[in-house]
């Protein structure tokens, strides 16, 4: 018969989840409860024991705030406080934590977390928007407070990626961090790929199935990838958040040829948010690019996300996973307030905010790397002969250079170049489009090897 082993005593057995490591819990207050809101009051309710046995002390949600205190959200919100205004909840006493998934750059969420910090309060937000235009401001009100922000729900949802930049690639100097950072769009350019259907109507599909918003111009015009490259490119570059900074194009005018071609050609068309420091500024840009087959993030299939990191010692890292929804986005935020919980208090970029530096934009016209062009010509003679001229003046070279029709139609001409200027390419692109021979204005994608 084996002895009953003491509780008192140090066991491999498989640990309960009562017996926190500190008397007093962590008192929560969180404003907003939409879709990822009351996800985080699911995943509070479902596992109370379990994460009080991993952050070491009870999470006790104590308040919550929102529009509506009359809409079913599928949630039991009876034993809580309620209040109307959140600035109010962020200012209650007894609100150790304080999560804010209102949303919004400005209004309620800034005013509601800067009350929050400036009392002290931990704040975990899955607000990118916010944080792009005023992380700088806010984690200097942390540093001050000696309170606590973090948003790892923030950027790629379930996929810890924050962490992986603060922590895990500490060591490393990180080259670069690009990738697919909007399920929305990728999955309107996968599912046009897949089925041969037009841009606006997979977009309409996209809102019925909730992956699109009913204005969804903030997903395809590149805004909310551009949101998390701000995020993304301080961590990685120890830089001040420069959303302005960011050259923005977004996947309107992507057509369905341009996919066909481009997978005739060996590549995929993903919309990528790209940041990468170089000896004359930080380049950051999210647009529609080509991607090669074999790269990693080529096969990227509906609304998955990836991100992707270089360091000099470790390399290429990719991330991939779901970026949005209720339960990848509310596990993100409850794992930030496990750590806190736990005592953690990382800087919020990765080092103090008095060293975040002002990098340098890059001129969007001095980036280099190769392109596409595709470019609808009339049927005349030499016609192809004035375009490779007029690229050829510019400096720009050709790689491969295809062409789809028959006389007398206009003429599909797809051309991809070599390494080139930006500036470069765009000046021939407006020389060529000038030409009488020119049926529309030609389409360019650069083409980033992943």
């Amino acid at each position: 018969m084996s002895k009953t082993k003491s509780h008192d005593q140090p066991t491999h057995e498989q640990p309960t989840h009562d017996r926190p490591t500190h008397d007093r819990p962590m008192r929560i207050g969180i404003a907003g409860l939409g879709t990822v809101g009351a996800g985080v009051v699911k995943i509070m309710q479902r596992h109370s024991d379990l994460l009080a046995h991993r952050a070491g002390r009870r999470l006790e949600l104590v308040a919550v705030a929102a529009r509506s205190r009359t809409r079913d959200r599928g949630v039991d919100l009876s034993a809580y406080d309620w209040e109307d205004d959140p600035v109010a909840l962020a200012k209650r006493e007894d609100i150790d934590l304080y999560i804010e998934v209102i949303g919004g750059s400005d209004g309620p969420a800034k005013a509601s977390t800067t009350a929050a910090l400036k009392r002290g309060a931990h704040v975990v937000t899955a607000n990118k928007a916010m944080l792009a235009l005023h992380g700088a401001m806010l984690a200097q009100l942390a540093e001050e407070h000696g309170a606590s922000l973090r948003f790892e729900a923030g950027v790629a949802g379930g996929i810890p990626i924050i962490k992986a930049l603060g922590d895990g690639l500490a060591a490393n100097e990180v080259t670069r961090v690009f990738g697919v950072l909007n399920g929305t769009c990728n999955y309107i350019l996968t599912k046009m790929a897949r089925t041969g259907r037009d841009y606006s109507d997979i977009l309409e599909e996209a809102k019925d199935l909730g992956y699109a918003e009913a204005d969804p111009t903030a997903d395809v015009g590149g805004v909310d990838a551009a949101h998390k490259l701000a995020l993304l490119a301080s961590l990685a570059f120890g830089t001040k958040t420069n959303f302005d900074a960011i050259a923005i194009e977004g996947i309107e005018r992507i057509t369905l040829p341009d996919i066909q071609f481009a997978a005739d050609l060996g590549y995929q068309v993903k919309l990528i948010g790209s940041a990468r420091m170089t000896p004359s500024g930080l380049e950051q840009r999210v647009a529609p690019c080509l991607i090669p087959n074999h790269s990693a993030i080529a096969a990227l299939d509906g609304v998955t996300n990836a991100v992707v990191c270089e360091g000099d010692f470790v390399g290429q890292v990719v991330a991939t996973g779901p970026g949005a929804g209720e339960g990848p986005t509310a596990s993100a935020i409850v794992a930030d307030i496990i750590d806190i919980a736990r005592g953690g208090n990382r800087p919020v970029f990765g080092v103090p905010t008095s060293t975040l530096v002002d990098a340098s934009p890059l001129d969007p016209g001095a980036a280099r790397a190769p392109f596409f062009l595709r470019m609808t010509l009339n049927d005349a003679p030499g016609a192809l002969a004035q375009v490779t001229r007029i690229l050829g003046d510019a400096g720009v070279s050709i790689d491969q250079m295809r062409q789809h029709g028959r006389a007398p139609e206009p003429a599909a001409v797809l051309i991809v170049t070599h390494e080139a200027l930006r500036s470069n390419v765009q000046s021939a692109v407006e020389a060529i489009a000038a030409l009488p021979i020119s049926h529309d204005h030609p389409v360019v994608l650069q083409i980033d090897k992943g």
